[in-house]
């Protein structure tokens, strides 16, 4: 094994030791939202994953399109459709009045949203951080069709 595997090995078997909230703030750097059921083994698996994703790269597209493929044929679960993709330039301010104050959240030369200081993967995160609740971002900040404005 060499010094990086045995570095990623190291941090990957922390993670057991770590108490949840720590686990949390891993896994709000790696992805847009929280589980819905979530749990100790689950957590760790997913960051676990990430944190040799970092270090070793992730699958090719070709690889993860096989694999999409393959669960797509076997599975009972319809899938959804394909989210639609908003693309913003970066500086745009997207505002929202909601709890009895103005939100908003400015997009990132990388793509990011800020929001308050902190940086969001997705406007779905910044909407929950906001209400507390998931839901859609894009409908949240007024860009879906008939359920935008709650």
């Amino acid at each position: 094994m060499n010094e990086k595997q045995a570095s990623v090995a190291a941090r990957i078997a922390e993670l057991a030791c770590l108490p949840m909230a720590e686990l949390w703030s891993l896994w709000d750097r790696y992805f847009a939202r929280r589980p819905d059921y979530p749990n100790r083994t689950h957590v760790e698996s997913r960051i676990a994953y990430k944190l040799q994703e970092d270090a070793f790269g992730g699958l090719a597209p070709e690889t993860k399109q096989r694999l999409e493929a393959i669960g797509a044929k076997h599975s009972k679960i319809k899938l959804r459709a394909k989210p639609r993709e908003f693309n913003f330039a970066p500086g745009t301010v997207l505002l929202r009045e909601w709890g009895e104050r103005e939100h908003k959240v400015r997009v990132s030369a990388t793509g990011l949203f800020e929001y308050e200081g902190r940086a969001f993967k997705s406007l779905t995160a910044v909407a929950r951080h906001i209400t507390g609740a998931h839901q859609s971002g894009p409908l949240f900040f007024g860009m879906g069709g008939k359920r935008g404005a709650q």
